[in-house]
């Protein structure tokens, strides 16, 4: 037996977190009846579980991916607003995966896609702190004191960030190349962070997440994460 939520995590539908919501916005239905409270327990071999209607079941394999997102993509399934998402790439894919995380629409770098939803509900859950690496350009000069701020934690949305890990790459007449690490995942959080000190951001990539390394991928490419890789990403959580 274990939790309703918990086994749709392990049918590669989605995190725990996002299946809990599925489950209160009356999605799920355990053998014909619609659930809407926390703390259903399911039998694997006994109970059928749909989603709107669709019965799921846990995948055998799980698979997981590293791809290179361009810029003006949406990492969400589906785009109320049609815009490309992450996802059109893998359509055809023969299991169905969903993004760890998000990256914004005018980002780019690496994203993980996984049918192992409680890998990714574990990855993105706060408690873990994942650390994620960006190479931001930012505008005009960056001084030694604001990357000391970023360093220190800076007020967005009313809150203080973490301290972050920020390495000077190069510092010319009109913009500053940094590299930032942070292990919250908070909207447009390093974006937010340059603002803070008074710069904006002119361009942000995502090289790391986690021990994973977006390296010589190619823009818009996707390969299969080792064995080895996957094995780091499962000791992390």
């Amino acid at each position: 037996m274990m939790r309703l939520q918990k086994y749709l995590a392990l049918c590669g539908v989605a995190s725990r977190r996002r299946a809990e919501q599925m489950i209160q916005d009356g999605l799920v239905q355990v053998n014909g009846l619609t659930v809407r409270e926390m703390g259903v327990q399911v039998d694997e071999e006994k109970d059928r579980v749909s989603v709107s209607g669709e019965v799921v079941r846990p995948e055998a394999e799980k698979h997981y991916l590293a791809y290179y997102k361009p810029i003006g993509e949406v990492t969400t399934v589906f785009d109320p607003e049609g815009r490309p998402t992450v996802m059109d790439k893998f359509r055809d894919y023969p299991v169905r995966l969903f993004p760890v995380g998000r990256l914004d629409f005018d980002s780019e770098g690496l994203i993980l896609l996984t049918n192992d939803g409680d890998l990714m509900n574990r990855l993105l859950h706060p408690s873990h702190e994942v650390s994620k690496v960006y190479l931001v350009k930012a505008s005009n000069q960056v001084s030694e004191e604001e990357i000391r701020r970023l360093r220190a934690g800076v007020m967005i949305d009313d809150k203080l960030t973490s301290p972050a890990q920020v390495r000077l790459i190069r510092r010319e007449a009109f913009d500053t190349v940094l590299l930032i690490s942070i292990h919250e995942g908070r909207n447009r959080q390093v974006r937010k962070m340059l603002e803070a000190i008074g710069h904006q951001v002119v361009s942000l990539k995502r090289v790391e997440f986690g021990p994973i390394s977006l390296g010589d991928l190619p823009r818009g490419q996707w390969r299969r994460l080792t064995e080895r890789e996957v094995a780091k990403l499962q000791a992390l959580s």
